[in-house]
């Protein structure tokens, strides 16, 4: 049973260090403090199949207040942009005596094709599994607007983490949706330091309903201010 520390002012709490996902991007790790900004850039290409367009995504994250955060996004096929993003992230606090943290994630995304507005809601709890190891889990509904091919689709995205040093981490992620544009995708990855600049890296597979199985490449470039 996991048991809730002592409540806290979110300032006040010391968190676990829980690595981000690479494909499912977090809005800042849980517990950011105010005043920190990360811009990023995600980009995807599968490596098979006729239509190898590259899926990029540049964004803003910042921490407006201590356990709250905000980003904006533009998702890009190539040079068309194809969605406008924005996400919304809130600490809980930690359990099992600040080994792990918790909080929940809103991301709200205007698709450009089918001109509306879909909305996802998600529960996310990180745990520091010994001094090496952690696990990041993120799950909710995909679409909270219940409308379209999307409506009340699960979401789970599931990653675990290896400190390989204290700049590299190894990791696989893990992510399933039901739904009308049910897919999964399974990215083995490698995160590492550079100083101001920081390089998330995987080749993986993934399946789109009525799709065959296609390996997938991802990099992820992170700048922190």
């Amino acid at each position: 049973m996991l048991a809730a520390t002592v409540a806290l002012p979110v300032h006040a709490q010391t968190y676990p260090a829980i690595p981000e996902p690479m494909v499912f991007d977090m809005v800042r790790p849980l517990g950011a403090k105010k005043g920190e900004l990360e811009a990023n850039t995600l980009g995807q290409i599968n490596l098979s199949g006729r239509h190898r367009e590259v899926e990029w995504a540049p964004e803003v994250e910042m921490a407006l207040a201590d356990g709250f955060a905000a980003e904006l996004e533009l998702p890009l096929t190539d040079r068309k942009v194809t969605a406008y993003k924005m996400g919304l992230q809130g600490t809980f606090g930690t359990l099992r005596g600040g080994d792990a943290v918790h909080g929940v994630q809103y991301l709200g995304v205007y698709d450009r094709a089918d001109d509306r507005w879909y909305s996802s809601l998600l529960y996310l709890i990180g745990n520091r599994l010994g001094e090496r190891w952690s696990s990041m889990t993120m799950i909710g509904i995909g679409d909270v607007t219940f409308s379209g091919p999307n409506a009340s689709a699960l979401l789970l995205n599931q990653s675990i983490f290896y400190d390989l040093g204290p700049d590299t981490i190894l990791g696989i992620e893990a992510n399933y949706r039901t739904g009308g544009d049910r897919y999964w995708l399974i990215m083995p990855q490698l995160h590492h330091d550079f100083g101001p600049v920081s390089m998330q890296a995987g080749i993986g597979a993934t399946k789109a309903r009525g799709s065959a199985v296609r390996p997938r490449a991802g990099l992820r470039l992170i700048a922190e201010f």
